[in-house]
């Protein structure tokens, strides 16, 4: 019985996802663009910055507990 009432509700759901989404403020694709490179940016910078802690602090360990 649930079954049937909830696949009733499916054309009404969508419904509503359309009319949410006419709502919504897409970015520019310039936009995107720009914000994509700061991610990569971003993400490139941290892993760098990550990876050389990462290597001095095992080369700082091995040093120590030779």
């Amino acid at each position: 019985m649930k079954l049937i009432e909830s696949i009733k509700r499916v054309p009404k759901f969508f419904s509503e996802v359309k009319q949410e989404l006419k709502k919504v403020s897409w970015s520019s694709r310039q936009e995107l663009f720009g914000a994509t490179w700061v991610v990569i940016a971003t993400t490139i910078f941290l892993a760098v910055y990550i990876g050389s802690i990462d290597v001095g602090l095992s080369k700082f360990l091995t040093t120590v507990l030779k």
